[in-house]
């Protein structure tokens, strides 16, 4: 798995929500809110709630991902 690019703050904190929330199921949370967003045509959002998957998935991950120090 590749390192995500996490656009900063926000983008961690709306996965730790989300992952708080709805545990096990955040990623499809995720993923329906950037369907919605999508079918709103609202571009932005639906790259973000994207984001927010793919960080989901990194966060849920116990594979090391990147550079270990």
């Amino acid at each position: 798995m590749e390192a995500p690019y996490i656009a900063g703050r926000g983008a961690l904190d709306d996965a730790a929500g989300l992952i708080e929330a709805f545990g096990d199921d955040a990623g499809f949370e995720a993923a329906a809110r950037a369907i919605a967003s999508r079918d709103a045509g609202n571009v932005q959002r639906f790259c973000h709630w994207r984001q927010i998957e793919r960080v989901i998935a990194t966060l849920s991950c116990d594979e090391v991902v990147g550079t270990v120090h």
